[in-house]
């Protein structure tokens, strides 16, 4: 459900929110105010600690489980462009009649793939650059096998094929990268500890009589920033922080430029 909302929208969503649990968390402390009353206020500080602890302990444990899915899905589009140039220089050794095929059909490839990525939110543009890539693996894999018939021990051919399988299961770890998110519910989880954490030191304030609301309501937009760059780190193809397709571009360049 959070993959199709818009990120700024979350935050300030996420804002509105936790000043809404401060106010009504330290009205209620409010309410609750006994001067005399030093153990409660004990009490209450020690739960304070206790869950900004939690929070931060959770905030770093998911911040780190969606970098590390952010350089994984980085690394492998260098790992693809890396593939498939091998594949084109390796295609040079064939016959010039599969070899000016295949580099028609590894341009071909490269512009699916980078439209893949571009395609982010566009359902019908997506599913067309999958069928694309698709289809064009299956004729460069046609080429290969007809290659291999021709002659079974052809040492450039085997190492054709070799870099054909490699560029294909690329393809599919890409595919299963960018699938790969932090699981929803642990964003839920951070949301309502968050939001448990701002309760309480609101609560602590009313019980005190002070409210102190820039400071806690800084503190409750640095939490909603937080959250909110967790889940655009987690987003690989939209929102402000991206994985780069420069390898891919570059690639598509050269593969033109050395079109006949």
């Amino acid at each position: 459900m959070l993959w199709g909302v818009d990120e700024i929208v979350l935050f300030f969503v996420g804002v509105l929110v936790f000043l809404g649990v401060v106010e009504a968390a330290f009205r209620l402390g409010l309410h609750h105010r006994d001067p005399a009353d030093d153990a409660n206020k004990a009490h209450i500080t020690a739960l304070q600690t206790a869950l900004l602890g939690l929070l931060a302990l959770l905030l770093g444990f998911t911040f780190a489980m969606a970098v590390s899915r952010f350089e994984t899905r980085k690394s492998l589009v260098l790992e693809e462009a890396n593939a498939v140039g091998k594949a084109q220089w390796r295609s040079q050794l064939l016959p010039p009649t599969h070899s000016q095929k295949i580099a028609g059909l590894l341009r071909e490839y490269v512009a699916a793939r980078i439209d893949f990525h571009l395609a982010a939110g566009d359902d019908k543009r997506l599913q067309a650059a999958t069928a694309a890539a698709s289809d064009i693996e299956r004729k460069i894999w046609a080429d290969a096998t007809a290659l291999e018939a021709e002659d079974p021990h052809s040492s450039p051919t085997l190492l054709f094929v070799q870099s054909i399988n490699d560029m294909i299961d690329v393809n599919e770890k890409r595919r299963v990268a960018l699938e790969n998110h932090v699981p929803e519910p642990v964003h839920h989880l951070l949301f309502f500890v968050a939001t448990g954490a701002l309760g309480f030191i609101a609560y602590g304030c009313g019980l005190t009589g002070r409210r102190r609301l820039v400071s806690t309501g800084l503190f409750a937009a640095l939490i909603a920033f937080v959250l909110t760059f967790i889940l655009d780190i987690d987003q690989p193809r939209s929102g402000l922080i991206q994985v780069s397709q420069e390898s891919m571009i570059r690639l598509a360049e050269r593969l033109s430029q050395d079109a006949p």
